[in-house]
């Protein structure tokens, strides 16, 4: 009796070819697999109150902006000046101008982006990003569907959650304040 997948004079053809129809169909499956986890994050456009064209993005966003918000970038840590800002306001969708995060949510989380333990109220969607062949919970716009950042358990209390968001993806409103 031959052992399976020999090789050597003793094999035979159909062996040979067994051995290599299970490489080649197993390669197959890794790589379509492979294909599938890597595609990034399952976010679709169509699913938001604000569809623009990608042209029509790139007219009104910055490059970096664009490059973040609309193909799914990151902003180098620690270049934001959005990360020293301490005034009492609201950081907002550079996208739509959506009201995102409260100022009094933001927190040093020393990742060098902003840090958030919780964004406004029906503000913020999630989907799985896997472009890095892990999972991830990505954090868009929900009006825009614009890239923010991600969503991390490691944040303080009282939610346990850091949102980590690219601050080109921003900009910020400061608080009105009273009369003088």
């Amino acid at each position: 009796m031959t052992e399976p997948f020999a090789t050597g004079p003793k094999s035979t053809m159909i062996e040979r070819m067994s051995r290599r129809a299970w490489l080649l169909g197993g390669g197959s499956v890794a790589l379509l697999a492979g294909l599938w986890w890597t595609q990034g994050s399952d976010v679709h456009a169509a699913n938001f109150e604000i569809v623009k064209t990608d042209d029509e993005w790139r007219r009104i966003l910055k490059a970096p902006a664009y490059k973040v918000l609309r193909q799914h970038g990151t902003e180098r840590p620690y270049s934001s000046a959005l990360n020293h800002e301490k005034r009492k306001g609201t950081f907002i969708c550079a996208g739509c101008d959506l009201p995102l995060f409260s100022s009094e949510t933001k927190y040093e989380s020393g990742t060098g982006w902003p840090s958030f333990y919780r964004p406004l109220p029906n503000a913020v969607g999630t989907a799985t990003d896997r472009s890095l062949f892990i999972a991830r919970t990505e954090v868009h716009c929900r009006r825009c569907g614009g890239h923010l950042g991600h969503v991390f358990e490691d944040g303080p209390k009282p939610t346990g959650l850091r949102y980590c968001m690219n601050g080109v993806a921003m900009t910020f409103k400061p608080a009105e304040s009273g009369p003088a």
